[in-house]
């Protein structure tokens, strides 16, 4: 096995766990909205957020990146 074949299959391997998390968290936010307070999803990415945005641009472009590599 070469190495490129070693590492798409563990690009693909994180993707799938990625997507699987991204897919989770969306169900949490939707039961939070229904029955608020339940998961605590929506103050922990605002929390998150927060974060981020506290360190200005810095943080900002943190985020960007973030939701970039997310988003791919």
């Amino acid at each position: 096995m070469n190495l490129d074949g070693i590492l798409g299959t563990v690009t693909d391997a994180l993707k799938g766990l990625v997507g699987l998390g991204v897919a989770l968290a969306a169900v949490f936010l939707v039961v939070d909205i229904l029955q608020p307070g339940t998961t605590g999803i929506v103050g922990n990415v605002a929390g998150l957020i927060t974060q981020f945005t506290d360190h200005g641009v810095v943080g900002i472009i943190t985020l960007i990146v973030f939701w970039s590599i997310l988003s791919d």
